[in-house]
C-alpha cells in the first residue's frame, strides 16, 4: 500500500488522497483549495495522476474543500464511482451545481466590472459540470461494508461535523487503514458524538483545532450577549456562516434563544438558497442527528428564507435590526459579500463569525483586525464590530481528538492532516507526549509506503 498526499498537507483546504494497493487507485476526497492566493491556484493546475486511472472516489463528506474538485474531475476523464453516505450525496446534489453557479457569477461579476486580471475572467468549472457529475455518486449506509473495487473492503464510521460526515475504514492487503476525516466535537447540540475509532495499523487524522482548545463557554449565551449588544445600539448583525453544519446550528441556538426570551424577536433571514435546503434535510435525515422531525421543522421556521436575488438586494434597504445568516463562512464568495458592502461600514452594526477562518480568507483577515476589506475588487472601509464564538465550531479540539482516539493502540504510523502548519504539529507533539505514539506531519505531495 502506498499513501500519497495530494491536499490537506500543511493546509486545512483542498483534502485529496491516494491509496495505491494491489494495481487499484483509490482517491479519498477531492476537494478544492481555498483560502490564500497561492493554495486557490492550486485547483488550476492538473492533478498529478490521470482521472480516467482512478479505479475509485470515496468522500468523507460534503463540505466542498472535500468535494468541490469533483466536477473537474469527472470532466478530465473519471469515469467510476464515487461512494459516500447518503446524505453526503444529498448534500453533494445541493453544494456542487452551487459551487459551479458561484464560480459562474463571479467570472461574470468580474467580467462585468472589468477587476479581473484575465480577459475573459473563466469559472473553475460551471454549474453543468457539476451536474454532469452528479450521476458518479453512490450512496452506502453508515456501517455497511462494501467494495468499490477488487481487494479493497471499505466501510464509513459517523464523524459528527455534519450530516453524513464520515470517517472512512479501508481494509486491503491485510492492513487496515482509518481516515478520520473532520471530526465534530462532542456534545453538539444537533449532531451525535463521533463513533470511536476501531484499532488501525494507520491512521489519518485531521488537526483543524490541534494547537487549541474551544473556550468553556455556553455559545447560547455568547449569541445571545452579541445579539442583545448589537440592537441595543440600533444595528444588525450579519453572520457569514458554513451553509451546511453551522447555520443549521445557528437557527437552533435562535430557536432556543427566543423560546426563552433571551433575545428579542428580531426577524432572522437566511439568505443562501443552498443553506435554506441543506437545513431542510435536517428533516429528511431525522434518525442521523439528534432532533426530531418536529424539532427540526421548528427550528427551520425561525428564520425568514431568502430565495431571490430580489429578496436579497432589498434587504440592504432595511434599517431596522435584524439577523441575517448569509454564505460563504469564510466570507470568501456568495451573497454574503454583498451585505459586507453594505453594512460592513455602519459601527453600530456586527459582523459575527462562529467557525474556522482559513488564512487568506476575509473571514481570517477581519478577525485579525483588518480595517478595510476587498471585495470584488473594491476596498470596503470596516467600522461594525467583528465578533467571534469559536465555541460554535464544527471540529473538535486537540483534546477532543486525543478523547476520540480513547484507548486504542498505537497505530503502526499515523500521520497529521487538514491543519495549518503550527496546529498539524502541535497535535503531532500532543500524540507522542500524551499517548506516547510517533506520529508525522505529511508535506503536500509526499507519497509514503505503507508495510
Amino acid at each position: 500500500m502506498n499513501l500519497s498526499f495530494l491536499g490537506a498537507a500543511g493546509t486545512v483546504t483542498g483534502s485529496k488522497y491516494l491509496l495505491e494497493v494491489a494495481g487499484r487507485r483509490l482517491l479519498i476526497d477531492c476537494g478544492l483549495f481555498q483560502g490564500y492566493k497561492q493554495l486557490r491556484l492550486q485547483n488550476w493546475a492538473p492533478l498529478p495522476i490521470e482521472p480516467a486511472t482512478l479505479d475509485a472516489v470515496l468522500l468523507s463528506h460534503a463540505h466542498i474543500d472535500h468535494s468541490g474538485y469533483l466536477p473537474l474531475l469527472v470532466k478530465n476523464g473519471y469515469g467510476g464511482r464515487v461512494w459516500c453516505t447518503p446524505a453526503t450525496a444529498a448534500l453533494c446534489r445541493l453544494l456542487l451545481p452551487d459551487s459551479g453557479h458561484l464560480q459562474e457569477q463571479d467570472a461574470e461579476y468580474a467580467n462585468r466590472k472589468g477587476y479581473s486580471k484575465h480577459h475573459p475572467a473563466l469559472p473553475l468549472y460551471d454549474k453543468q459540470d457539476a451536474i454532469d457529475a452528479l450521476p458518479a455518486l453512490e450512496s452506502v449506509a453508515f456501517g455497511e461494508w462494501f467494495e468499490p473495487c477488487v481487494g479493497v473492503r471499505v466501510r464509513f464510521r459517523p464523524a459528527g461535523h455534519i450530516l453524513g460526515a464520515a470517517s472512512v475504514e479501508i481494509e486491503a492487503a491485510g492492513q487496515r487503514l482509518l481516515l478520520s476525516g473532520d471530526l465534530g466535537q462532542m456534545g453538539d447540540p444537533i449532531m451525535h458524538d463521533p463513533q470511536p475509532p476501531p484499532a488501525v495499523d494507520y491512521l489519518v487524522v485531521e488537526s483543524t483545532y490541534g494547537d487549541r482548545l474551544h473556550p468553556a463557554i455556553d455559545p447560547a449565551q455568547a449569541l445571545a450577549e452579541v445579539v442583545n449588544r448589537t440592537a441595543g445600539r440600533g444595528g444588525m448583525v450579519l453572520i457569514p456562516a458554513f451553509a451546511v453544519g453551522r447555520t443549521q446550528t445557528l437557527l437552533y441556538h435562535l430557536h432556543q434563544l427566543k423560546q426563552q426570551g433571551a433575545i428579542p424577536d428580531l426577524p432572522v433571514f437566511l439568505d443562501s438558497p443552498m443553506a435554506i435546503d441543506a437545513s431542510e434535510l435536517l428533516c429528511r435525515f431525522a434518525g442521523e442527528n439528534k432532533l426530531t422531525a418536529a424539532q427540526a421543522r421548528a427550528v427551520c421556521a425561525t428564520a425568514h428564507y431568502v430565495r431571490e436575488r430580489e429578496e436579497s438586494i432589498a434587504l440592504n434597504a432595511r434599517t431596522h435590526p435584524m439577523i441575517i445568516i448569509s454564505a460563504s463562512g469564510m466570507a470568501t464568495g456568495g451573497r454574503v459579500l454583498h451585505h459586507l458592502k453594505a453594512r460592513a461600514g455602519n459601527a453600530r452594526n456586527t459582523i459575527l463569525f462562529t467557525g474556522y477562518q482559513a488564512g487568506g480568507t476575509r473571514g481570517a483577515a477581519l478577525l485579525g483586525g483588518a480595517r478595510e476589506i476587498k471585495i470584488h475588487g473594491r476596498y470596503v472601509p470596516v467600522a461594525a464590530q467583528v465578533e467571534n464564538i469559536p465555541a460554535m465550531s464544527a471540529h473538535a479540539d486537540w483534546q477532543g481528538i486525543l478523547a476520540w482516539l480513547g484507548n486504542i493502540p498505537a497505530p503502526k504510523r499515523a500521520f497529521i492532516t487538514h491543519g495549518e502548519p503550527q496546529a498539524a504539529d502541535a497535535l503531532r507533539l500532543h500524540l507522542h507526549e500524551r499517548l506516547g505514539w510517533q506520529a508525522q506531519v505529511p508535506a503536500q505531495g509526499e507519497r509514503v509506503h505503507l508495510q
